[in-house]
C-alpha cells in the first residue's frame, strides 16, 4: 500500500511528489527551441534569412556594395563596401593557392558604391563612392600589389557615387555619371595613369545612376539603363575615346537599374533583370545588344526575377546569374545562359540567400562569390565549380 501520507496519514492517499527544480526550466527551452525552428523554417519557405551580428565566416570583415577585382597573378583584391552603420576603408584579399581570404592594406578614405579599375601596370584604381555622411567621395586611390598598400593619387573632378569605370584600350579610365552633391550627374571624365590625373571628357545624353558600362569589341562604350531622379530607364548610348563624345543608341526593350551587362564572346551584349521603372518589380527578362545595328532584342526569359545579381562569363561561353533579390526577398538560387541557344537553365544553389555581392571568375574557371547582403552584411564567400555546377562555402 505504500508509506502513510505525511500531512493526513492515510495510506490510500499517494502524497504529490516534490516539484524538480529543472522542470520549469526544460519546459522554457522547448519553448524557445520550437520557435526558433518555426522561425528558421518560415525563414527558408520564404527564401530570407537575418543572420546574426556574430556569425562567422571566410572573410576579413562582412561587407556589400564592395568591389572585387581580380589581380594578374590571380589573386582577388575586395575593397571597401558597407556594414553596420557605415562604409568600410579595410580590404582583403582572395587567394586561390590556399583558398583563403586575408588581410591586406585600408584604403585611406571609408567609401561604398566606388569604382574599383585594374590599371595597366598591375595597379588598381580606386575612385568615388559613397562616405560616411551619405555624400559622394571626390578622393581617388591606387592598390600597388606589390607593397599591399594604398597610396593618394589626383582627385576626381567631380564627386560622384554609383558611377561606372571602364578600362579603355588606350589604358585610360572612363568614369561616368553616378550620383553627385545636388543629383545624378550626366558627366564624365578620364584618368590618365601617365599624369595621374582625371580630366573631363564629353557629358553622357541623359544623367544617370546604378547604370552598366560594357567596353565592346571595337573600343567602344555601352552605357546601359541605370535610374534617373529616381526612375530607371530603358535608353542607352555609346562613347567614342576616339572623339571622347557619348551618342545615343537604341533603347532596351525595358527600363531597368540593378540590372547586368556581360559581353559575350561573339561580341553582343547580354543584358539580364533589373528593377522597373518605379522600383515596383524585379524584372525576369532578358535581352541582346547587337553593336552592328546599334539595337537591342529580346532573348530567352530568365527562371526567376531578379535585381542586384552578379553576372558572370565563364570560359565555356555561358553567363553564370547568381542570387540577387526579387521584389525585396533574397535569393539563393542561380541559372546558366546559353547564348548558343538563347535560353536560362538551373545550376547552382547558392550556399545562402543573398543579394550586392561579387562575384569574380578565377584563373582556373571557377567564380568566386564574395560578401553581400542577407538582411546585414555577411562575411561568407563560396565557390563555384562549373564542372559540377554547384557552389561551396569557403570556411574560416
Amino acid at each position: 500500500m505504500g508509506m502513510p501520507c505525511p500531512n493526513c496519514g492515510s495510506r490510500t492517499h499517494i502524497p504529490k511528489p516534490e516539484a524538480s527544480p529543472w522542470r520549469g526550466i526544460l519546459i522554457a527551452c522547448s519553448i524557445v527551441m520550437a520557435v526558433v525552428v518555426a522561425l528558421a523554417i518560415g525563414a527558408l519557405v520564404s527564401g530570407q534569412f537575418h543572420y546574426p551580428d556574430t556569425v562567422t565566416g571566410a572573410m576579413v570583415a562582412a561587407r556589400f556594395g564592395h568591389t572585387a577585382t581580380p589581380l594578374p597573378n590571380g589573386v582577388v583584391l575586395l575593397t571597401g563596401g558597407k556594414a553596420g552603420s557605415g562604409p568600410l576603408a579595410s580590404a582583403e584579399l582572395f587567394n586561390p593557392t590556399d583558398g583563403k581570404l586575408h588581410a591586406t592594406g585600408s584604403m585611406a578614405t571609408a567609401r561604398t558604391g566606388h569604382t574599383a579599375t585594374l590599371l595597366a601596370d598591375g595597379e588598381v584604381l580606386i575612385a568615388g563612392g559613397q562616405d560616411g555622411s551619405g555624400g559622394p567621395v571626390l578622393s581617388a586611390e591606387l592598390y600597388n600589389p606589390n607593397t599591399g598598400t594604398f597610396d593618394g593619387t589626383r582627385s576626381l573632378k567631380t564627386a560622384r557615387s554609383g558611377h561606372s569605370a571602364t578600362l579603355l584600350p588606350d589604358g585610360r579610365v572612363l568614369m561616368a555619371g553616378g550620383q553627385g552633391t545636388s543629383g545624378t550627374l550626366a558627366t564624365a571624365e578620364l584618368y590618365d595613369p601617365r599624369t595621374g590625373q582625371f580630366e573631363v571628357t564629353g557629358s553622357m545624353t541623359y544623367p544617370r545612376a546604378g547604370h552598366t558600362a560594357t567596353l565592346l569589341a571595337d573600343g567602344r562604350v555601352l552605357i546601359a539603363g541605370g535610374m534617373s531622379n529616381p526612375a530607371a530607364i530603358a535608353g542607352a548610348e555609346l562613347y567614342d575615346p576616339a572623339t571622347g563624345t557619348f551618342a545615343a543608341t537604341g533603347s532596351m526593350g525595358a527600363a531597368r537599374t540593378g540590372h547586368t551587362a556581360t559581353l559575350l564572346g561573339d561580341g553582343r551584349v547580354l543584358i539580364t533583370g533589373g528593377g522597373g521603372v518605379a522600383f515596383a518589380s524585379s524584372q525576369a527578362t532578358a535581352e541582346l545588344y547587337d553593336p552592328a545595328t546599334g539595337t537591342f532584342a529580346a532573348t530567352g526569359t530568365m527562371k526567376g526575377a531578379r535585381e542586384s545579381h552578379t553576372a558572370t562569363l565563364l570560359k565555356d561561353g555561358r553567363v553564370l546569374i547568381a542570387g540577387g533579390t526579387s521584389n525585396a526577398v533574397d535569393l539563393a538560387t542561380a541559372e546558366l545562359y546559353d547564348p548558343a541557344a538563347g535560353t536560362f537553365a538551373p545550376t547552382g544553389p547558392l550556399t545562402r540567400a543573398v543579394d550586392s555581392q561579387t562575384a569574380t571568375l578565377l584563373t582556373d574557371g571557377r567564380v568566386l562569390i564574395a560578401g553581400g547582403r542577407a538582411g546585414e552584411a555577411v562575411p561568407t564567400a563560396a565557390l563555384y565549380d562549373p564542372k559540377t555546377g554547384s557552389f561551396t562555402e569557403i570556411r574560416p
